[in-house]
């Protein structure tokens, strides 16, 4: 039951993000500077969801004489498409956020990670593609890309989409400017 809690607090996260977006609103950057990732996803995201309606408008074409088939893959498509959408707006208005004394490392409705900055040892600029699987290593790419590394003097708790928790020692993310996020660490 637990799972199946946690995947629909996910979803309401979506729409709720959907509606955000469409207000021109962020979530959570109160009182600190916000740092974006969503322009590395943004193309694919939204390529992904201009598909999706091709892909609704062929459907409801060809079921056209069976109405309750129609009906349910119409509602099924529109779902697909509001999802694929609330993804991407999930990006844009959950951003890193740096505050006086942390760092929340965001990616979309999937993670939300708080770093006190006093954990942080090391960050440097550093563009990965291929990204091994590490078990004290959180790695929240996207467009199959990281551009920040974060070296943690102490492990931090990761809680995944399902509720598996994990110690990290190292956050690897992606930021729109990285340089802007690693001089302001640095700063700090």
């Amino acid at each position: 039951m637990t799972m199946v809690y946690r995947m629909a607090r996910h979803e309401m996260r979506l729409f709720v993000s959907l509606a955000l977006w469409l207000a021109r609103r962020t979530q959570g950057t109160a009182g600190g500077r916000a740092f974006g990732y969503a322009r590395g996803q943004g193309a694919t995201l939204l390529g992904l969801a201009f598909v999706c309606v091709v892909e609704t408008v062929g459907v409801s074409f060809m079921l056209r004489d069976m109405p309750l088939a129609h009906d349910v893959l119409l509602v099924v498509d529109v779902y697909s498409v509001l999802f694929v959408i609330g993804l991407h707006a999930a990006g844009v208005v959950r951003p890193h956020v740096l505050t006086g004394d942390a760092l929340r490392v965001r990616h979309g409705a999937h993670a939300d990670l708080r770093i006190p900055l006093a954990s942080i040892a090391a960050v440097r600029r550093e563009t990965r593609t291929t990204h091994q699987p590490e078990p004290d290593a959180l790695d929240l790419i996207v467009g199959s890309q990281t551009t920040v590394t974060l070296e943690l003097a102490e492990p931090v708790t990761h809680t995944s989409l399902l509720g598996r928790r994990r110690p990290v020692r190292v956050v690897r993310l992606y930021a729109d400017d990285p340089g802007a996020l690693v001089q302001a660490l640095s700063a700090r």
